[in-house]
């Protein structure tokens, strides 16, 4: 890797703080110095003139599902329930192939929106995306679908340690290759048995990995907990020493009061998906961040809307305002400052790089995103961070770099063949 300087640029260093006519130095993919410094007159590495354009760190979506990529269009008004009606016939259907183009589909517009880290939620020929993705150089923890329920399709019916040991074997294959770990899951409690649960722990522990699962993200699913256990789902994991700093509960809409105690306990983390839980509930957010809870953010995928966190940042704060706000009489309920935390920091505790993504300090990983502020929807602010969140929109990010390398740059994304996936989209026909 060379050095990158990238010098007069106005600059996010880190939610709430925003400076102008500053310098970023980049070495061996980390940043090395960042502020208003001059630097060695025969500098030789690479220097970017950042005139024009804001850079922070990139964008990092919390929870996403690849194999939901070619389902984009399909969801959105209909009849519930989705999930049994069209995401898991699709999914079950799905083949390695299709799982590539998803793959790249997915990666291209991460890319080309700033999102450089990301979390999946699980699916299947998981194989076929992480050769995807590792070539794309974005940062991702993957993990596969994992789930016992008999009723599943012939194509995806598996036993328990059948479920864990695809997982294992991805792990295996893939584990810290380049900027990709794998995670275990559990696609959803309800439909993962006892033994599936314990197995699945027990490999996260093993291979010092973090455990994600869909928690909390309908009020039936819960009640399915509370009648085969007696308690609400955290706090049957709870029970069963599931629960760690290594856990990331997706979505969790609907807390009682006790299981919002034991995710602050047992430093759990969180994510909420602005567009796709509108239709089901709205989070305590503000409630769980006074409570010092890492809370991270997620598109849930493209059959959701898309993997713009742009998009999702102006939901949530809309969400934000329109529940909590109004009845607190406090429209700043969740100033945009909070907002890029979630998105960056928390997004940072999710992926497992806490404290070394999420911030433009010395020391941090060089995952940095450009914005081209010199445009007639952006020009001029009087607050720059207010600016990102209301009016940015995915086509407005210029440069997206991992580790000091451009992925894409003047929107040119250099690691894919960006037309060759487009062309492959275009011929693609979702059986119906």
């Amino acid at each position: 890797m060379s050095d990158i300087l990238i010098k007069n640029a106005t600059i996010l260093k880190h939610a709430g703080q925003i400076n102008t006519k500053q310098s970023i130095l980049i070495h061996d993919g980390h940043i090395q110095q960042v502020g208003a410094f001059s630097y060695p007159i025969k500098f030789t590495g690479e220097i970017v003139d950042g005139a024009d354009r804001l850079y922070l760190p990139g964008l990092i979506d919390s929870h996403l599902h690849t194999g939901q990529q070619l389902l984009r269009g399909r969801v959105l008004d209909a009849k519930p329930v989705i999930w049994t009606r069209v995401m898991l016939p699709f999914e079950s259907q799905l083949t390695a192939s299709e799982m590539k183009l998803s793959a790249e589909l997915a990666a291209l517009e991460m890319i080309t929106s700033g999102t450089t880290g990301f979390v999946e939620a699980g699916s299947y020929h998981m194989e076929s995306a992480a050769e995807v993705y590792a070539r794309s150089g974005l940062r991702g923890a993957l993990t596969a679908s994992t789930m016992d329920d008999p009723q599943l399709p012939a194509s995806i019916k598996m036993s328990a340690r059948e479920a864990v040991a695809q997982t294992t074997q991805l792990y295996q294959q893939f584990h810290y290759q380049g900027r990709l770990q794998v995670y275990y899951s559990l696609r959803a409690l309800t439909a993962c048995s006892d033994e599936l649960i314990d197995l699945a722990a027990e490999a996260a522990q093993t291979h010092h990995t973090f455990l994600t699962a869909h928690m909390n993200e309908y009020p039936t699913e819960i009640l399915n907990i509370i009648q085969r256990t007696g308690l609400r789902p955290y706090e049957w994991l709870a029970k069963r020493h599931l629960l760690n700093d290594h856990f990331l509960g997706a979505h969790s809409l609907f807390l009682s009061t006790q299981e919002r105690k034991l995710i602050k306990k047992y430093r759990v983390k969180l994510c909420h998906c602005p567009f796709s839980n509108a239709g089901k509930g709205i989070p305590v957010t503000p409630e769980l961040l006074q409570n010092q809870i890492s809370v991270g953010l997620g598109t849930d995928g493209a059959a959701h809307g898309g993997l713009s966190l742009w998009n999702e940042i102006k939901i949530f704060r809309s969400l934000m305002v329109a529940t909590h706000g109004l009845r607190l009489r406090q429209p700043n309920v969740m100033p945009a400052a909070q907002i890029f935390q979630m998105l960056l920091e928390g997004g940072a505790a999710a992926l497992n790089h806490a404290g070394q993504l999420g911030k433009i300090q010395p020391g941090y990983k060089a995952d940095l995103i450009a914005i081209d502020l010199d445009q007639p929807h952006l020009y001029p602010s009087d607050n720059w961070q207010n600016t990102l969140l209301e009016c940015v929109n995915a086509n407005d990010v210029t440069d997206t770099m991992v580790d000091g390398q451009f992925l894409m740059r003047n929107r040119q994304v250099l690691t894919l063949d960006q037309e060759r996936i487009m062309a492959e989209a275009r011929n693609y026909a979702c059986p119906l």
